[in-house]
């Protein structure tokens, strides 16, 4: 009886972790869509950087935090995602380095926009991913033929970018201090170096992540909701079929509005992915993201711990994915 039970439950587990490593996190645009579309907008000729030449203005630290060099425990011994690669758990040396206390918002990118001139890629391809739960009823049928096949949620739509993110009709207008999404890994690169920033790394994020903790799941503890409150936006109810949004939130939420990790950052869990520097398995064309989203959920996609990374190609998008920057300590 005991032996059955046992493999039963390998069993659950086994098929639990096939499931929740293929959550559509690593959709990206030469993901495979049911549509076959023509490869000539997404080359680099089409796709030059459209920001100006201008030096960046000088280093403004007025909304970031000093961290100071150090070494800590990144990744983690009792990986969730062998696939992600999570483990093993390490030693890394950290030197001191300048991070953003908020995630890039709407208003900081349209301020960028306004500067610069500058256009996003999803806007020159034309399209970006979606949550199809932001698609009205009826309309649904129009994009059975665009849906990521591993990850049938996300839809590719036309006219969905930075500015309209959850379909071409919808806009930031009350979203100005939300973080923006459907920015690609280059956009973020290109924000980030005019401003005289750039991304951080694996290492560093995860290290701020952390906050001081040692080896705990979340920015601020083992515990998900601590004290009966959200720390976090995150999914709640059956993903992806209801977001009961507990937390106040059916997407994304402002970039100030959880508690602070002891670093004095904020949403370093949840909300939306963030943009690393680092390479995903020396495949240049792919980098790796931290943090997970509001679409994560212990049940399938339980990717918003410290050590959880993920991956994308670098010229995708999504209504999930964003950043923030970090800069050099200049001696």
């Amino acid at each position: 009886m005991y032996l059955n039970k046992l493999l039963s439950s390998l069993i659950v587990l086994n098929i639990f972790k096939h499931i929740a490593s293929d959550c559509g996190c690593q959709v990206n645009r030469n993901s495979e869509c049911n549509d076959v579309e023509s490869t000539h907008k997404y080359s680099k000729e089409f796709n030059k950087k459209t920001s100006d030449n201008n030096l960046p203005p000088a280093f403004d630290i007025k909304n970031m935090v000093m961290i100071e060099g150090a070494t800590f425990e990144m990744g983690t011994s009792k990986p969730i995602f062998e696939v992600d690669h999570e483990g093993p758990l390490r030693n890394v040396t950290v030197a001191a380095f300048y991070l953003d206390k908020y995630e890039v918002s709407n208003q900081n990118f349209k301020d960028f926009v306004d500067r610069s001139s500058y256009v996003t890629e999803a806007e020159k391809f034309g399209d970006s991913f979606m949550l199809d739960m932001f698609i009205p009823n009826n309309e649904l049928d129009k994009y059975k033929d665009v849906r990521a096949v591993q990850a049938p949620w996300w839809v590719k739509v036309d006219g969905v970018n930075w500015k309209h993110p959850e379909g071409p009709k919808s806009s930031v207008e009350d979203k100005w201090n939300h973080p923006v999404a459907h920015v690609s890994w280059n956009d973020a690169v290109e924000y980030c170096k005019y401003f005289g920033k750039r991304l951080p790394t694996e290492a560093e994020w995860e290290m701020a992540c952390r906050g001081g903790l040692r080896q705990k799941l979340y920015p601020w503890g083992n515990k998900l909701n601590p004290q009966n409150k959200h720390w976090t936006n995150i999914w709640q109810g059956s993903f992806p079929n209801e977001n009961t949004a507990e937390d106040g939130f059916i997407s994304t939420a402002p970039v100030d509005h959880y508690p602070p990790n002891k670093f004095n950052l904020y949403n370093m869990a949840g909300n939306v992915w963030e943009w690393t520097q680092d390479t995903w398995l020396k495949n240049d064309n792919e980098k790796v993201k931290k943090g997970g989203s509001y679409m994560c959920h212990e049940s399938y996609c339980w990717r918003y711990r410290c050590a959880a990374r993920s991956q994308n190609t670098k010229d995708s998008t999504a209504g999930n994915l964003g950043f923030r920057c970090a800069g050099d300590v200049r001696m």
